[in-house]
């Protein structure tokens, strides 16, 4: 069986001898984590990032870091286009009611990460993109194997997903790195106000 780094790069290859560059939705949850991404997947695919995570609160969280998306990509990848939808927390809260209390990484999280995978892979489908992603495997608190079979179970001829393990190959290191040269802020939780209470109590 094969790994998710060497499903991506069966797809980089293939993608590579084309005369075109296909098309990529990428669902991105941060500046931070999307600089190493956008570094990796831009010579390959014409990306367009995708801002939506109605997880993230309060709402000054939010604009915070869709600020910085937008610094980002204005100052590094003036070419990159992206699409925010109007932040709505109770799209987050309504599909992982009664599943508060649960620890940071288990069922609230898979619920989460397939709001987010199933809203873009759907937007991609709609608008044509060849390709659909997302910057969340970049984290090394997240469950890649867990994200990438989200997003192949979502994947269909005409608009695949990109599995991706983005913290190999010191992609996590690459985006700490970049952060630190493009002064982008960090959070230290991942979004909701549930990750953000467990990170305090560590």
């Amino acid at each position: 069986m094969k790994t998710a780094i060497q499903i991506f790069d069966d797809i980089i290859n293939s993608v590579s001898t084309l005369d075109e560059k296909p098309t990529l939705l990428l669902h991105a949850c941060c500046a931070p984590c999307a600089s190493a991404v956008l570094e990796t997947l831009t010579p390959y695919f014409d990306v367009t990032v995708y801002f939506y995570n109605p997880n993230i609160s309060p709402i000054d969280e939010y604009q915070m870091r869709l600020y910085e998306m937008k610094r980002y990509l204005d100052a590094v990848h003036p070419d990159v286009d992206i699409i925010a939808p109007v932040w709505d927390g109770n799209e987050f809260l309504s599909v992982v009611r009664g599943l508060e209390g649960e620890r940071e990484g288990g069922s609230r999280c898979k619920v989460c990460f397939d709001l987010r995978l199933t809203r873009t892979s759907n937007l991609a489908k709609e608008l044509g993109y060849d390709y659909f992603a997302t910057t969340l495997t970049v984290s090394p608190l997240k469950n890649a194997s867990q994200i990438n079979a989200i997003g192949e179970s979502l994947s269909i001829d005409g608009c695949k997903y990109l599995t991706s393990d983005f913290k190999k190959r010191d992609g996590y290191k690459k985006s700490i790195e970049l952060s630190k040269t493009h002064d982008l802020y960090r959070q230290d939780y991942c979004g909701c106000k549930f990750s953000k209470l467990n990170y305090k109590e560590q």
